[in-house]
């Protein structure tokens, strides 16, 4: 059939993944860092990724095209959320993590600079760690370290650029990372999951100061307002000299 259907300029897209994250369908994905249409049948035409393009790379145009499958949207968005305890790779098994000298998880509510008073290594901090996976696209959505947590999402390259990122950003904090540039997929469907079904108290996003990285940002947001809840966002942003600016 004859239908509108977004498309996008491959030359303009810079990569940023806002588009992504914007599509509620799942229908735009991420390939060679390119912003791409995965499936016809998931664009429904509406256009909610066009103001999401800081590059106006992604324009509508009337074409020959499957008509939009609710039905495959749904199922694909199932998939995605559906809890994932039982992943095949022991690597991406859930754990609750504690720095060493911590006392069981009974007592996470405190900080973690009160609860662990013993270096790891020597002179080394403790890692401020609370739970593994920290991948966003592995993490299990129904674990129970995410109940009524304090959440920081970051973006991959930030605890490499800001010297002190543990002590800074991740105490008290169930961490998860990302890079929206790199990663394929939707990263506000796996996080509006967590934030509706777990009740959770403060959502943190640490972020580049390069454009690319606004794409996490914009991902929490969208996941936010799309789980219901009232929860409170702060975005920081780092620079690739390490300076923390917002």
């Amino acid at each position: 059939m004859i239908r509108k259907i977004v498309t996008i300029d491959s030359d303009k897209c810079n990569g940023c993944g806002a588009c992504v994250a914007a599509c509620h369908e799942g229908a735009i994905g991420m390939k060679n860092n390119k912003a791409v249409l995965l499936r016809d049948d998931y664009c429904d035409g509406l256009g909610d990724c066009l103001p999401a393009c800081p590059t106006k790379a992604i324009a509508f145009e009337k074409r020959e095209a499957l008509p939009y499958d609710e039905s495959a949207v749904s199922a694909n968005i199932r998939q995605k959320q559906s809890p994932d305890f039982g992943c095949a790779c022991p690597g991406a098994q859930a754990k609750e993590l504690f720095a060493s000298g911590c006392p069981s998880a009974k007592a996470r509510t405190l900080p973690l600079s009160t609860l662990c008073t013993k270096l790891a290594d020597g002179d080394t901090p403790p890692s401020q760690l609370r739970q593994w996976p920290v991948q966003i696209k592995l993490a299990p959505g129904t674990a129970p370290y995410f109940r009524g947590a304090d959440v920081l999402v970051a973006a991959d390259c930030t605890a490499f650029a800001h010297g002190s990122f543990n002590q800074t950003f991740m105490e008290g904090k169930v961490t998860l990372i990302g890079c929206p540039k790199l990663d394929d997929g939707n990263y506000s469907e796996k996080l509006t999951a967590i934030f509706a079904q777990n009740n959770v108290r403060s959502v943190t996003v640490v972020r580049m100061s390069v454009p690319c990285c606004g794409g996490i940002e914009q991902a929490v947001k969208i996941a936010v307002a799309q789980s219901g809840g009232n929860i409170p966002v702060a975005v920081m942003t780092i620079t690739p000299e390490g300076k923390v600016i917002g």
